[in-house]
């Protein structure tokens, strides 16, 4: 059996850069174990398999080690597949099931917009360790969501020049890390990097989910609700975000680099 799967870069509009996800659109269910043999076929950070049904699409997106709740860049992927291969209309939103609930896509002249649930963090007390996770770098602020830590550090250079140690990650609470900063290059509100060695992704080079937790969170600091975000991976992306109410809106951009066939 053959299944179509392509590969895209996500939150850039050059290929080689932003945040590459493979999507598998299925023609029937197949089995959770074969999804994630695919992903870790695959070796990307998210694999994304999706199915239609009635009142949209079903989506279920794995890394390499294991399935995710939510993953943005691998939504905005699969939503550009499904637009370009003329699977959806363009001038109609794409409905999309997931274990985060419904999702909404968009397409805005050429790029796309995801309606995401906007990702709660709190103040905590946090391990020393955590220090030595994130290379000795100094936080001004740390904060947990339900999934990961949120850390400010003093300035995007300071987010830049952390040389993480996965290993002690692996030991924390959590399975993932976001460091930020106020941006200091022209046109960027904020920095970031993500580290999520527990799911197989040791640094993730452009993070929906991240900016669901950072768009709340500068809201509150800058004191307003659109931003232009860098995730400052060696690969980098930039990720448009808007926060509304209890709701995240994600754009960015995609390109398809490969299209073929899987043998299962």
């Amino acid at each position: 059996m053959k299944l179509p799967i392509c590969t895209v870069d996500a939150f850039t509009d050059m290929p080689f850069s932003g945040n590459p996800a493979a999507v598998c659109i299925l023609q029937e269910v197949i089995e959770e174990s074969l999804m994630q043999k695919i992903a870790f076929e695959m070796n990307l950070s998210e694999t994304a398999f999706v199915l239609k049904q009635d009142d949209g699409y079903s989506l279920r997106w794995f890394t390499p080690a294991a399935e995710v709740d939510l993953c943005g860049h691998a939504t905005l992927a699969s939503a550009h597949i499904m637009w370009q291969k003329g699977i959806c209309k363009t001038d109609s939103s794409i409905n999309i099931h997931t274990k985060s609930g419904l999702l909404t896509a968009e397409y805005y002249n050429g790029e796309i917009g995801l309606n995401f649930p906007a990702i709660d963090q709190k103040q905590i007390d946090y391990p020393p360790e955590l220090i030595d996770a994130i290379g000795g770098a100094k936080p001004k602020y740390v904060g947990m969501t339900k999934w990961n830590y949120l850390i400010e550090l003093e300035d995007e250079n300071a987010v830049r020049s952390v040389v993480p140690r996965y290993d002690i990650m692996l030991a924390l609470p959590g399975w993932g890390t976001i460091i930020t900063a106020k941006a200091s290059m022209d046109g960027y509100d904020f920095v970031s990097r993500f580290f999520a060695p527990e799911k197989g992704v040791p640094e993730d080079p452009v993070t929906g989910i991240a900016h669901c937790a950072l768009g709340p969170y500068w809201q509150k600091k800058l004191g307003k609700d659109k931003f232009k975000a860098l995730q400052a991976s060696q690969r980098g992306g930039t990720v448009g975000v808007s926060v509304v109410g209890e709701r995240v809106l994600l754009t960015g951009h995609a390109v398809s680099v490969l299209e073929g066939e899987i043998n299962i």
